[in-house]
C-alpha cells in the first residue's frame, strides 16, 4: 500500500511539473532591420515595444538571433509592474544593408545571462559606520537635501567607453567620469578610485561641473540664463535597467513650480553598451503649452576653453580645468562634450556665465529629447584634440540623423 501511495504521489509530482512545462507560452518573431545610411553601424540600438509584438501572454525571457548567431537582449520593465515593456539589444549592421532576425518570446523565465557591458547602481551611505546599501529608488520631499546621503551624489552608471550620475539635487547635473581604458570601472571605484585602482590606470572624476548644465543636463530657463529644478514638492532618481546591453536611469520631478504653471517632470537617461553618448528623453503627465528650457555644454572654465556650434542644434565645447577642488592632489582635466537637439524642439541660441545653450520647447506635446556626450583627453581610445572632437561630434549628429529601419514581419 505504501508503494502505490509513493508512486501517487511521485505521478503527481511529474505532472503538476508536466502541466508547468505546458502551460509556458512562446511566440516567434521575425524583424528586419535595414541601414539606409552609406555607412556601417557598430553597436546600433534596436528597441521593439513589447504591445507591438502581440503576444498574448506575459514575456519573461526572450532570445535574438541574427542566423545562427545569437544577440545579447534584455526585456526592461519601464513601469515597475514586473511586466516588460521593451525589448532592446545593440548589433553591427553594413551600410545600405539588411538583416532578417528571428526572435522567440516565451512566458517562462530564463536563467540565461550575457556578458555585461554596461553596468548601473545607487548606493544609500551610512557615513559613521562607513556601509553602503544598493537601492533601486529613492523619492524625498523637494526641501531634503538628501545629495550627500547617497554615495556619488545620485545613481551612477557606465558603459565601456565612459561612465556618469546625475546629482540628486536641484541641480540634477550630469556629471562626467573619464576612462583611460576602455572597461567596466564603477562597481570597483565607486566614482571615487582609490591610490591603488589609480595606479592600476582607473579613470576618475573629470569635471567640475559647479552651477552648469555639465553635460547635457536639461535645465530651465529665466529668459537670460539656466535655472535649477526648482522649488518642486517631491524629487525621485532611480535606475530601470541595469544592463547588460543598456542603463535606464529615471530623474523625475512632482510639483515643478515653473513659468506659472505646476509641472511633472521626467528625465530618462539611456546608455548603450558601446556608446559614449546618451539619450535624453523627457516625459510630463500633461502636453506643455508654452514652457520654455534649455539645455546645451558647459562652458568649461579654463584658459584654453572653445565652442563650435552648427547653428541648427548642435553644440560643443572644449576645455581644461581642475575635476575638485584638492588641487593638490588632482591635475586639471581635458574635457570635450557635444549636446544635439533636434531642429524641430529649438527655439533659440543662447548662452550664459556657465553655458553655451539652445532654448527649447514642445507645445501641445508631453515629451522631447537630446542627446549628449563627453570625451576625456585622458582616453587612449578617444579624441586628444579639439579639432578632432568638433569633428567627430558632427559625424556623431549625422549618424543620429539616419537610425536604422525597424519592420516586424509576422
Amino acid at each position: 500500500m505504501k508503494k502505490v501511495v509513493a508512486s501517487i504521489f511521485l505521478l503527481s509530482i511529474c505532472t503538476t511539473a508536466l502541466m508547468g512545462a505546458v502551460k509556458a507560452s512562446t511566440k516567434s518573431v521575425v524583424v528586419e532591420v535595414e541601414n539606409n545610411w552609406n555607412k556601417a553601424k557598430s553597436d546600433e540600438p534596436v528597441v521593439l515595444k513589447i504591445s507591438d509584438l502581440k503576444t498574448g501572454f506575459v514575456v519573461k525571457s526572450a532570445t535574438v538571433w541574427d542566423g545562427e548567431k545569437e544577440i545579447p537582449s534584455q526585456l526592461d520593465d519601464l513601469k515597475s509592474d514586473r511586466k516588460a515593456d521593451e525589448l532592446a539589444f545593440v548589433m553591427d549592421i553594413p551600410a545600405q544593408s539588411k538583416k532578417t532576425l528571428a526572435i522567440t518570446l516565451s512566458s517562462a523565465q530564463a536563467d540565461k545571462t550575457y556578458p555585461a557591458r554596461v553596468f548601473a547602481e545607487m548606493l544609500i551611505r551610512d557615513t559613521k559606520k562607513q556601509k553602503h546599501a544598493p537601492t533601486q529608488s529613492v523619492t524625498v520631499p523637494g526641501t531634503t537635501n538628501f545629495y550627500n546621503m547617497l554615495h556619488g551624489h545620485g545613481p551612477m552608471f557606465e558603459s565601456e567607453l565612459v561612465a556618469y550620475r546625475v546629482y540628486f539635487n536641484q541641480k540634477q547635473t550630469v556629471d562626467p567620469y573619464g576612462k583611460f581604458k576602455k572597461g567596466l570601472e564603477i562597481k570597483e571605484s565607486g566614482f571615487y578610485p582609490n591610490d591603488e585602482q589609480l595606479a592600476r590606470g582607473f579613470g576618475d572624476d573629470v569635471l567640475m561641473v559647479g552651477n552648469s548644465c555639465g553635460v547635457g543636463a536639461l535645465k530651465g530657463w529665466d529668459g537670460t540664463k539656466a535655472t535649477h529644478i526648482e522649488p518642486i514638492a517631491f524629487r525621485t532618481e532611480s535606475i530601470l535597467a541595469y544592463g547588460p546591453v543598456r542603463t535606464i536611469v529615471d530623474v523625475a520631478v512632482k510639483g515643478w513650480n515653473y513659468q506659472g504653471k505646476e509641472l511633472n517632470m521626467t528625465n530618462r537617461y539611456i546608455l548603450y553598451a558601446g556608446h559614449r553618448d546618451l539619450l535624453v528623453e523627457t516625459f510630463f503627465d500633461e502636453p506643455l503649452e508654452n514652457e520654455v528650457f534649455c539645455t546645451g555644454v558647459q562652458n568649461i572654465m579654463g584658459n584654453e576653453t572653445c565652442s563650435e556650434s552648427d547653428h541648427k542644434g548642435l553644440i560643443g565645447s572644449w576645455g581644461r580645468h581642475w575635476p575638485v577642488n584638492d588641487t593638490v592632489k588632482y591635475a586639471k582635466e581635458t574635457v570635450g562634450i557635444a549636446t544635439y537637439i533636434p531642429q524641430k524642439y529649438i527655439r533659440q541660441e543662447v548662452k550664459d556665465k556657465d553655458n553655451f545653450l539652445y532654448t527649447l520647447s514642445a507645445p501641445g506635446s508631453d515629451r522631447f529629447h537630446h542627446y549628449t556626450m563627453f570625451t576625456s583627453c585622458k582616453e587612449t581610445f578617444g579624441y586628444p584634440t579639439p579639432e578632432a572632437w568638433f569633428a567627430y561630434m558632427r559625424e556623431w549628429k549625422e549618424e543620429l540623423q539616419h537610425p536604422v529601419q525597424i519592420k516586424i514581419k509576422n
